[in-house]
């Protein structure tokens, strides 16, 4: 028998992966199956993000006089009919591993003390173990993190209405998307940035980024000494002394993976389990894959590490590899990238995003977003691609996976585009080759 532990993207896809291969699979979730994926992150972030582009979308037909109003939300309605459809999609896929053959056992704990495993307090055989723990939300070490009224990706549920005033502490993917969201639902958002929003984004793209927050108040290269409040959160206390009041605080400051159940296989000073390629820890024939081994904390990097730890496990040689791995950030837009790594001599284009669905009655206020390629000039290869527009992020898994094969922008010549679209990489990609051909000539 094979134990798995964590039924989150990683642990479900290995399960499933080594039960179709007629392995006797034991999957052990504590909680519900789908993971933090789909109950606190990923599908929430969906599901409130869905709203608030409507909201948005609607402030701005007002303003050109084709609505008469803007919608209210209900954040309590919001949470209820969500939490009803997460319960939905977790059946779902709790049929879908059982149908693969996977035995689950919910309600326990699965744990490791060195190669021995335990379910709860029974030890039981197993030939192997694929540990997929995931992560939690990490508390920065400052007074008044636990404070009524301050709350992570995690407790947000807690919240019971929207504060007129929230403080996002935090300067990365969830802190920008959240605060979007927020904003959108009526709330003054302040982000505190320890250093820039989003810094690790392309300039342009990070640029994109900001118009979509532009309602939010943001403050970079920022310090927070602490969060102050009685029996409930009141402010938030700055390095320099300022004081900000915050009728709700998120603290949106990374992830800790959670591996204080498993003894044994070796640890970075985080808590990440320490792996090689291909998902093995220190211990014989113990894996692991997901959060529970660090970044980059991606549910698609996780649903691959589950399967190529599978793999391992069934005798197969295979490698994981991080190359290409398109990710997103929801927004007004979804603003989308992807890369090969090697752009530091490539040929760079950009240009505004054709209007379409979702973007239309923005040229209005002149913005419809943004396309953005960069080129090998020797080879002519796409080596990197970005876009923040409506409804772009599904195109870049299939330009990840066309750029890892060597796909060059003279092979755009015989692509027939969907129209009407928001994507612009296309027209780049045929711009791009122009370009090349007329300093070959």
């Amino acid at each position: 028998m094979i134990v798995v532990i964590g039924g989150g993207p990683a642990g479900r896809l290995g399960a499933m992966h080594l039960a179709q291969a007629g392995r006797e699979v034991r999957l052990v979730e504590q909680r519900k199956i789908g993971g933090q994926c789909l109950h606190d992150r990923c599908m929430t972030i969906c599901a409130l993000n869905d709203v608030a582009r409507l909201v948005e979308q609607a402030r701005t037909q007002k303003d050109l006089g084709i609505l008469d109003d803007v919608p209210r939300v209900s954040y309590p309605a919001i949470w209820r009919r969500m939490r009803e459809v997460q319960e939905r999609l977790s059946l779902v896929l709790d049929a879908e591993t059982r149908e693969a053959g996977v035995e689950i056992v919910y309600g326990a704990v699965g744990r490791l003390e060195g190669a021995r495993v335990f379910i709860d307090d029974e030890e039981v055989r197993a030939e192997a173990v694929l540990a997929a723990t995931g992560s939690r939300a990490a508390i920065p070490d400052l007074p008044g993190t636990d404070l009524p009224g301050v709350y992570t990706y995690q407790t947000l549920p807690e919240m019971q209405d929207t504060p007129r005033r929230m403080v996002v502490i935090g300067g990365g993917v969830v802190a920008a998307e959240f605060a979007f969201i927020f904003n959108a639902f009526g709330v003054e958002v302040e982000v505190i940035a320890r250093h820039e929003l989003l810094k690790d984004l392309d300039p342009k793209m990070r640029s994109a980024a900001l118009r979509d927050l532009a309602g939010v108040g943001i403050r970079e290269q920022t310090g927070v000494a602490s969060i102050e409040g009685g029996g409930r959160v009141r402010s938030v206390i700055l390095a320099d002394g300022e004081e900000i009041e915050a009728g709700a605080v998120l603290l949106a400051t990374g992830l800790v993976p959670r591996s204080e159940s498993l003894q044994g296989p070796l640890k970075r000073p985080n808590g990440a389990v320490i792996v090689d390629q291909r998902m093995r820890t220190s211990v014989e024939n113990v894996y692991a894959a997901g959060d529970l081994i660090g970044p980059p904390y991606l549910t698609p990097a996780a649903r691959r590490e589950g399967v190529v730890a599978a793999e391992n496990i069934l005798g197969h040689d295979t490698v994981m590899d991080y190359t290409c791995i398109p990710q997103t950030i929801s927004l007004r837009y979804d603003h989308s990238f992807v890369s090969t790594g090697g752009e530091d001599e490539a040929l760079t284009l950009s240009s505004p995003a054709p209007a379409g669905s979702g973007s239309f009655w923005d040229v209005a206020g002149g913005w419809t977003g943004l396309a953005r390629i960069r080129v090998d000039p020797g080879s002519g290869r796409l080596v990197g691609a970005a876009a923040a527009a409506p409804g772009v992020s599904p195109i870049f898994s299939y330009l990840s996976y066309l750029m890892k094969q060597g796909i060059a922008v003279a092979d755009f010549a015989d692509i027939i585009e969907v129209h009407p679209s928001t994507d612009g990489i296309y027209w780049l990609a045929r711009y791009a080759e122009e370009i090349l051909q007329q300093k070959k000539g």
